[in-house]
């Protein structure tokens, strides 16, 4: 077995860890978000950038006495100086030399004065032989650059700081060799490097060969500064957030005293970088957050188990067999349908490619679960659904599909429509193009939603003691079937929607063998729910760990709930029945016999648990269902399916899971519940 991007992380000693992060004047609150941020991560060491031009504009000076104080409470600062005011500048850019190169040293001469206290190393400038932060093309010699920095580093040593020089990037020896020969590094402590392997070093040779390069021109000059590399950095532009892991991992095994990586946040889409307003839009995803907040893979992973553990978690891994056995394909497959999905067709022996972001909380959970318990028989490619190289990578051993993956939450697609639209809708087309490029054409079966009929605005609902119920009696008796015309209500309504008419188009248009599931609620082991998606578990996690629960309504709201178990079967089915159900799409859920509103089941998981819930009610959220039932009849005609879990054995199985996953003791009362019972009688189809 071939491991992609092998993860070589050893039990070595770490190198100092901090973070990069450049700071506007003016954004207070990004700082503050920053340095929560590394609190969470227990990183106590930033770089930061101190602009000579910003420094000298009405609002600079006041910028910098708020900033560098506020920042030394919480960690220890590297400031970077760099940025020529454009009036005291050779040509009127923050890139290019002074006309007087002593006005550096009286800058940094001013600024220790003031704020001094606060840092032990200055480093001086940032990437000096790249041109868009210093303009060498008027000093190809770089004789104005050596006076300038030297004169500096020579003024800081008598001030009694230690001294950085600039990081170097591309890294280059022959540029650092002039620098001796220019004078410079007699008054050096440290020297600097840069890397962004794969993003703007496409030729990269790996950190070993780049820093021995380095370490020969400092051993031939007798040079006994450290080597730090003070930036380095891997843009998820193309949702590649595994490599960034990976890159991060490799970085800390370089032998250096430091390693500084960039960023802590993507850069605001709405904001130029040096270069311009999105010349480069790699420049705008090196960040461990999103610009909207949300965190990347590595962000979570190092907040949840710490630098030292990162490199244990051998199950995050990317598999590429060198045999030609195929698998089934599950996109999303590390989630609570995925795992449960890949559990019954793993013990069935059969080969599992699980796909995922891993962009759920909790999922990796889920995912070491299945490594530890399946092996050699599960293959992992930790990958994004909008990667479409990544898609066609894994569908080409694919005999089945099944896609899961996908933005789950009403509320995230009202918060983030272009996340959600990018996911759902841009996601399907990769899965179908990437099916249609096959010479065989894997069956697929998708998931899509019951939010694909809108809010049944149309339908009267009576409301009913602790439930509502459709005044209609066809509906009420038999739930909502596929012939309800379509209303898509909120981004995700929306984005879903496209997917499941996109699936039966590609069916039709294409000849491609493929089926839609618009599921209701399912629950079951492995899921962690919240407030906006997997609500059976979340209010049954909520009990469990004694804390109140929101209800967004009155709370009368009915569903048809499925246990997962009998979810699977049905996907197991639709794959049987390939041939006679492909380009349809079936309504998915319990059923008629499966109801609950969240109040019962509220009153049942408090039974479990031995006492009452107490309940806090909010306002209902956008494109909320009063009532959503399935009519599950044209799926059992055409495969036998039907539940076979009822309400309160399933809502059992999930109570008990739950409590044995978090270490509470499972309460008696679900024995009961839980005693095995005769094989129930194998229902008829019903037409």
């Amino acid at each position: 077995m071939n491991i992609e991007d092998k993860d070589t992380t050893n039990s070595v000693s770490l190198p100092v860890v901090g973070m990069v992060e450049w700071f506007r004047p003016g954004e207070y609150t990004h700082v503050q978000e920053t340095l929560a941020d590394l609190k969470e991560l227990g990183v106590t060491e930033l770089r930061t950038g101190v602009s000579w031009a910003d420094y000298y504009t009405p609002e600079g000076k006041g910028w910098y006495d708020w900033l560098i104080p506020t920042l030394a409470k919480e960690v220890n600062i590297l400031p970077c100086f760099l940025y020529t005011p454009p009036s005291i500048a050779e040509r009127p850019r923050t890139s290019s030399p002074p006309k007087d190169k002593k006005a550096y040293a009286d800058f940094l001469d001013i600024f220790i004065a003031a704020h001094g206290q606060h840092f032990e190393w200055v480093e001086l400038w940032n990437e000096p032989n790249n041109t868009v932060e210093y303009d060498f093309t008027h000093d190809y010699g770089w004789f104005k650059f050596a006076e300038m920095i030297g004169g500096a580093a020579y003024w800081c040593k008598k001030l009694g700081k230690k001294t950085l020089l600039g990081g170097m990037s591309p890294v280059d020896p022959n540029w650092l060799q002039t620098m001796y020969d220019r004078g410079v590094m007699q008054y050096i402590d440290a020297v600097g490097i840069h890397g962004f392997p794969h993003v703007f070093d496409q030729m990269w040779d790996g950190w070993d060969d780049t820093i021995r390069s380095v370490r020969e021109v400092m051993e031939r000059n007798n040079c006994t500064a450290e080597l730090w590399i003070t930036e380095a950095g891997f843009s998820t532009w193309q949702h590649d957030e595994y490599k960034q892991l990976q890159e991060f991992k490799l970085a800390l095994q370089a032998d250096a005293t430091r390693v500084y990586w960039y960023a802590v946040k993507d850069l605001d889409a709405s904001l130029p970088t040096v270069a311009g307003f999105h010349l480069d839009d790699r420049e705008y995803h090196f960040g461990l957050r999103r610009s909207d907040g949300t965190t990347k893979l590595l962000y979570r992973l190092w907040a949840k188990h710490g630098l030292k553990k990162l490199s244990e978690l051998s199950y995050i891994k990317r598999t590429v067999e060198d045999s030609s056995e195929p698998y089934a394909l599950i996109t999303g497959g590390a989630g609570f349908v995925g795992t449960n999905l890949a559990k019954r067709l793993l013990e069935q022996g059969k080969r599992v490619m699980v796909f995922d972001s891993l962009g759920r909380d909790g999922v990796e959970q889920n995912l070491h679960w299945l490594h530890e318990t399946y092996g050699d028989k599960l293959e992992v490619y930790v990958g994004d659904i909008r990667d479409l190289q990544s898609v066609r990578k894994v569908m080409k051993r694919a005999e089945q599909v099944f896609h899961f993956a996908a933005q789950v939450a009403v509320t995230t697609s009202l918060d983030l429509p272009i996340n959600d639209f990018e996911i759902n809708a841009r996601g399907i087309i990769n899965v179908l193009e990437a099916i249609r490029e096959q010479d065989n054409p894997p069956p697929m079966v998708f998931t899509s939603t019951n939010k694909v009929y809108g809010g049944l605005e149309d339908l009267k609902f009576i409301s009913n003691g602790s439930r509502y119920y459709p005044e209609n009696e066809v509906i009420k008796k038999n739930g909502i079937s596929e012939k309800r015309h379509l209303d898509f209500h909120s981004p995700y309504g929306c984005s879903k929607g496209a997917a499941d008419q996109y699936v039966i188009d590609y069916a039709r248009t294409y000849n491609l063998p493929m089926t839609v599931f618009r599921m209701s609620c399912i629950y079951g082991p492995h899921q962690y729910g919240n407030e906006d998606q997997g609500w059976v578990a979340h209010f049954a996690i909520k009990a469990i760990q004694d804390e109140n629960i929101n209800i967004y309504g009155d709370g009368k709201q009915v569903r048809d709930i499925l246990f997962v178990e009998d979810l699977v079967d049905a996907f197991i089915l639709a794959q049987e029945h390939m041939d006679t159900i492909t380009g349809q799409a079936f309504n998915i859920g319990g059923g008629p016999e499966n109801t609950v509103s969240l109040l019962e089941l509220l009153k049942t998981i408090g039974h479990y648990r031995g006492e009452e819930i107490p309940l806090k009610f909010g306002p209902w959220r956008p494109g909320d269902q009063h009532y959503y039932v399935s009519d599950t009849r044209k799926f059992q005609k055409a495969t036998g399916w039907y539940p076979k879990h009822n309400v309160q054995e399933g809502v059992a199985k999930l109570y008990q899971w739950l409590c044995e996953n978090r270490g509470y003791e499972v309460p008696a009362i679900l024995q009961t519940v839980l005693e095995p019972e005769e094989e129930p009688v194998k229902k008829v189809a019903v037409a």
